[in-house]
């Protein structure tokens, strides 16, 4: 996997209607198309790809955190926010796009520096107009859940 440097290492329109979302997925996975630079801003990456399921971890940066010696919320947003809208992603069709409506986070601890974080992503629905999903977030060594999310996207037919 590799994260985009600049608008021009970005997919396409065309790149991004012409296969399924899974498909989509499964290729930035394989570094066929660029991941997102905020993943690489704020250290973290896709891991696994699966029809309605995906996996990313990462390690909160410091330049993330927070006056209080923690990772800011809004790293946890970030992280979180990624994960459901790639579970969406896996059930958008061919010749649809999708973005996030609304998504909502519980953070129920700080996770340490130190501490490298997986991201389950769950995808509940994907209809004609509508993804649905949730995630959690837990230690890879301590399994602690550290933060849950869901979201509501929007799906588009785009042409």
């Amino acid at each position: 996997m590799f994260f985009a440097q600049s608008p021009d290492d970005l997919a396409t329109k065309e790149d991004v209607i012409s296969v399924s979302g899974l498909e989509f997925m499964q290729m930035m996975l394989a570094g066929k198309v660029s991941g997102p630079p905020i993943a690489n801003t704020l250290n973290y990456r896709l891991h696994s790809v699966e029809d309605g399921r995906v996996s990313v971890r990462g390690t909160p940066p410091f330049a993330g955190f927070n006056p209080f010696g923690v990772p800011h919320g809004g790293w946890y947003g970030a992280f979180l926010d990624t994960c459901l809208g790639c579970a969406v992603m896996t059930g958008v069709p061919k010749g649809s796009v999708y973005t996030t409506l609304e998504y909502k986070v519980n953070i129920l601890r700080p996770v340490p520096a130190d501490v490298e974080v997986e991201g389950i992503g769950i995808l509940q629905h994907a209809g004609r107009s509508t993804g649905i999903a949730t995630a959690e977030m837990r230690g890879l060594e301590d399994a602690r859940l550290y933060a849950t999310g869901s979201t509501t996207c929007i799906i588009m037919k785009r042409g």
